[in-house]
């Protein structure tokens, strides 16, 4: 990178619109929900591709929110372009997952302590081995107290960021994933990971579980949207 230039070819931020804590939704229309409903004061700093970006105030602290889209390849230019353009430090993750283990009921929430994946967006770091994508242990803690605090039902552990959302190969009850202690499966935890880690930046991926693998039990969209607030206020105490 020779040069840093803003606005970014995904993010039509100005210097200074974002804020050092960012919380990622994967749908922009979260992002939207989550200003409309927690922050004060709050104005709009992307609509390039309509993935909406908001910075605002949650408890005096400046917080910002933005959409990322699916997958390791999308939150992998988003944050990106957070850490190394627009000076992000603390880039938390707030979405859903699928339960792969009996004990993780849906709307439970998943702290990702560590993310495997089957995907190669690690391959690009050149590493002569298996990185662990694993999150910040500053924040993780923090998030587990305020989870504590507020009573909530919570796991901490490892879950798969996976390339595929329909594919006949995802993760099945008595699988691998799961015998090896996988709580949950995802899409994006692993790049976000990595990211931070090669931008010297922290990230946590806090997740709602929000159908199970297991019994077969689901969600709707709109709920996935509006509905799982308890990750949004635990992720908002970590600005």
């Amino acid at each position: 990178m020779s040069e840093r230039k803003i606005p970014t070819p995904h993010i039509g931020a100005g210097e200074g619109e974002i804020a050092e804590t960012i919380l990622l939704p994967g749908d922009p229309l979260r992002a939207k929900y989550i200003a409309d409903h927690f922050l004060t004061d709050v104005t709009q700093f992307n609509a390039t591709r309509n993935m909406f970006g908001f910075t605002g105030y949650y408890k005096g602290k400046r917080v910002s929110a933005m959409g990322t889209g699916m997958g390791c390849p999308s939150i992998g230019i988003y944050s990106y372009e957070l850490i190394h353009f627009y000076g992000c430090k603390n880039l938390i993750r707030v979405g859903t997952a699928g339960a792969l283990r009996p004990e993780v009921k849906v709307r439970d929430m998943v702290f990702g302590m560590g993310a495997c994946t089957n995907s190669n967006y690690i391959k690009q770091f050149g590493l002569p081995g298996d990185y662990s994508c694993i999150c910040s242990y500053e924040l993780l803690s923090r998030a587990v107290k305020a989870a504590q605090d507020r009573g909530l039902t919570y796991h901490v552990g490892n879950i798969l960021s996976s390339d595929m959302f329909y594919d006949s190969d995802l993760p099945k009850p008595g699988t691998s994933w799961d015998r090896m202690g996988v709580l949950a499966v995802e899409m994006e935890s692993a790049a976000l990971y990595s990211n931070a880690a090669y931008g010297g930046a922290n990230a946590l991926c806090i997740l709602t579980v929000s159908d199970s693998l297991i019994t077969g039990e689901a969600t709707t969209a709109e709920e996935r949207q509006t509905s799982f607030t308890n990750m949004m206020e635990v992720a908002l105490e970590l600005a």
